[in-house]
């Protein structure tokens, strides 16, 4: 059974940073193509960052890119996403999901992902 959970949130204050952690289990990280997604209060949940099966090719959101980065490493079954100079609009809680329907790509749309992780929430204060 494929598990992740996400480690890493907490109450930062504005241009501080966070590094974010999904470690997965029941499988092999390099199965699959990794993304984060988060949703903010009263929001629907949004796509972040997604990374392919060996770390060659990344996606962001226009939201976050330039201070966010997606990385992984396989040898110890982890997902990362350094978060740099946040902002209030950056608090939501980050889910981070897992798909195998084709590893070599990334992949943005949430219908993806079969495997997710309960989320860890990141509050960024003004």
């Amino acid at each position: 059974q494929v598990q992740l959970v996400e480690t890493g949130g907490g109450l930062v204050q504005a241009g501080a940073s966070l590094r974010l952690s999904c470690v997965v289990s029941g499988r092999t990280l390099s199965d699959f193509a990794m993304g984060w997604f988060r949703q903010a209060p009263g929001k629907a949940r949004e796509f972040v960052a997604t990374i392919n099966w060996m770390g060659t090719n990344v996606y962001y959101s226009d939201s976050v890119k330039g201070r966010f980065t997606i990385f992984r490493d396989n040898a110890k079954n982890t997902v990362y996403l350094q978060m740099n100079s946040l902002k209030p609009e950056d608090t939501a809680v980050y889910y981070c999901a897992a798909t195998d329907r084709d590893h070599t790509v990334v992949h943005r749309t949430e219908r993806t992902y079969d495997y997710w992780g309960k989320g860890t929430l990141v509050t960024v204060s003004s």
